[in-house]
């Protein structure tokens, strides 16, 4: 069946999520994060995560804003660079003004010139995501932005992806799923959906029951995938 919808993860995907560090690190009044913004940004990354995970089989769900600054404390702690609280607020305002990757937006336009539906389905709060959106310039190119807020557990939870099929009165043949997290493609290929995983970072292939049916260095090549499927 013919892809009619695309549908991609929002932070590492569309949004570059090292930006709020690598910014902060640029400013003067934050010189000893100059030299450790990197370790930062994936500390802070690799604990959001996880903590999702460990909410979701706890059955302790919380908005993924609480998750993203449980995030930053552990990262900044792990650092040495806890107990900046000027540190500490400026990464968390960045946050809400991550920048899109150079190729966003002109992909996205040409999948909406091509008569296909997007959206974006992501652990963001509707507000955190609103927020990105409305930086990045890109709301008149999605008709969507689907929150796991609706359905109260993270990603990979399968009520999650299910969301799109309910918003958009697809199947899941028809939908194409892109994450630049391996392990999110990965799960979404066990749930139905064509997909695709974004592996800027070149890393290996999570050891998981699916695997993602393509991979792509970044987003360029999308809306020409979408018309071999």
């Amino acid at each position: 069946m013919t892809i009619t919808t695309c549908v991609f993860d929002a932070y590492g995907t569309l949004f570059d999520v090292s930006a709020a560090a690598r910014t902060a690190a640029q400013e003067d009044q934050f010189p000893k994060l100059a030299e450790r913004w990197a370790e930062v940004a994936n500390h802070w990354r690799l604990k959001q995560l996880q903590y999702t995970w460990l909410r979701a089989v706890a059955g302790a769900h919380s908005d993924f804003w609480e998750v993203t600054q449980n995030g930053l404390d552990w990262a900044l702690e792990a650092s040495g660079l806890d107990g900046d609280p000027a540190l500490r607020q400026r990464l968390l305002d960045l946050y809400w003004e991550l920048q899109a990757y150079p190729e966003v937006p002109a992909m996205l336009r040409a999948l909406k010139e091509a008569g296909l539906q997007t959206a974006i389905l992501s652990n963001g709060s509707p507000a955190m995501l609103d927020g990105a959106v409305q930086s990045a310039g890109i709301g008149d190119v999605l008709d969507d932005v689907l929150s796991v807020e609706s359905v109260g557990i993270f990603k990979p939870a399968a009520s999650v992806y299910k969301l799109v099929e309910d918003r958009f009165n697809c199947s899941k043949s028809e939908v194409l799923f892109v994450s630049s997290n391996g392990w999110d493609a990965g799960c979404a290929t066990g749930y139905g959906f064509h997909t695709a995983w974004v592996n800027r970072a070149a890393e290996p292939v999570d050891r998981l029951p699916w695997t993602p049916a393509h991979i792509l260095t970044d987003l360029t090549p999308i809306p020409d995938l979408v018309h071999e499927q």
